[in-house]
């Protein structure tokens, strides 16, 4: 998730300093000094395993495919629409309407 979230922040122009460890790591905006990210055990899965990685040579050897999409552009891809959301849930706003809060 590290890797994930400092891939985003990097399309936004942040730059994430990683401080602590387990349940104390949280990322600080190195601009600003503020912390901007949390760990949160509320959302470990129920079984959490240390590693997961996938692989796709088996798909590769037997189907023939390839990936199209690299990780760094998933992660733009994903930014993207997301402050394409954030903007028009401002607009809406703005304009005197409720908004649904989509983070907690």
């Amino acid at each position: 998730m590290r890797v994930f979230v400092t891939r985003a922040a990097e399309c936004l122009g942040i730059d994430l300093d990683w401080r602590g460890k387990g349940l104390e790591e949280h990322a600080i905006d190195k601009a600003t000094g503020k912390t901007l990210v949390r760990v949160d055990p509320r959302y470990f899965r129920p079984t959490e395993v240390d590693t997961l990685l996938g692989d796709a040579s088996k798909a590769k050897r037997q189907l023939g495919w390839t990936p199209e999409v690299t990780f760094d552009v998933l992660v733009r891809e994903m930014v993207d629409s997301d402050s394409k959301l954030a903007e028009r849930d401002a607009l809406i706003k703005r304009e005197g309407y409720s908004v649904y809060q989509h983070r907690e």
